[in-house]
């Protein structure tokens, strides 16, 4: 994942307040215990089990990306943890994007749409993502590729899939995948990546496995199928990115592990 937007050079790491006041568009609760240090030190054990994942699987050191969750956080403390080298946002809302972005910077990190995107915010999604994981049916994929083609340019997507069969959970199932790959490698204005999914709750990272190995497999039937690689996966989040990394996963979301657990203020 060696393309994307180019990253300036880092300025000083801000400070960073205890709460700071919702974000425009969302009440859920703030992380209250991320300092300076904190980050640093969370960002560099986080990279650590990341490339010891990635050698005991025998992997190369670096084949993954890690992507910063900003769900909730703080403009102050995601302008922190960028200004320490965290290149890779994933953001759950646009709003929250959009709010981020205007502190952090547009050009400051590639930003990955995460979360659910409804079709109506197709156009400024575009805007404001340069990778989009939660591809999960022909109309939100229609679009975003209407919208991109009239800007004169290819989106990186990802299609999601929801291996656990959670009625919860976005993403197509696993049986109807092929069908939406064909339609999404037929547009234009779309490239077809690989596959995210969301992994089920587990009392253990390891009960995570199967999941996972499940979608690698299916990315690699659809590979097959398709008659041109599909190079990312993007699996595991805080509790199971270590065993996401060993079943091939190629992205990792990780919220907790680098910014601390949310706080019970500020909403539900």
């Amino acid at each position: 994942m060696g393309e994307g937007c180019r990253l300036p050079a880092r300025p000083g790491t801000p400070a960073i307040s205890g709460l700071s006041p919702a974000a425009p568009g969302t009440t859920l609760p703030r992380p209250v215990n991320a300092t300076p240090a904190d980050l640093a030190s969370n960002l560099a054990s986080v990279r650590a089990r990341i490339h010891a994942a990635e050698a005991r699987s025998g992997r190369r050191a670096g084949a993954v990306t890690l992507i910063g969750v900003g769900k909730t956080l703080p403009a102050e403390t995601l302008t922190a943890a960028v200004a320490l080298g965290l290149a890779d946002v994933g953001e759950n809302k646009v709003q929250e994007a959009e709010a981020h972005q205007r502190a952090v910077g547009r050009g400051a990190a590639r930003w990955h749409m995460i979360g659910h995107l409804q079709r109506n915010k197709a156009g400024r999604a575009l805007e404001l993502f340069d990778w989009m994981h939660g591809v999960d049916d022909a109309e939100l994929a229609g679009a975003l590729d209407r919208r991109a083609q009239a800007a004169g340019m290819r989106l990186r997507v990802l299609i999601e899939v929801n291996v656990s069969g959670e009625t919860s959970k976005f993403g197509v199932t696993p049986e109807g995948a092929p069908e939406l790959a064909e339609d999404v490698a037929a547009l234009a204005g779309l490239e077809l990546q690989g596959l995210m999914t969301v992994g089920a709750p587990v009392a253990r990272p390891g009960d995570a496995r199967a999941g996972f190995a499940r979608l690698r497999e299916l990315r690699d039937a659809l590979a097959q199928r398709l008659g041109h690689p599909l190079p990312e996966l993007s699996m595991g989040m805080s509790g199971d990115f270590e065993v996401a990394v060993e079943e091939g996963a190629t992205m990792v979301r990780v919220g907790t592990a680098l910014f601390g657990a949310r706080s019970s203020q500020g909403g539900a």
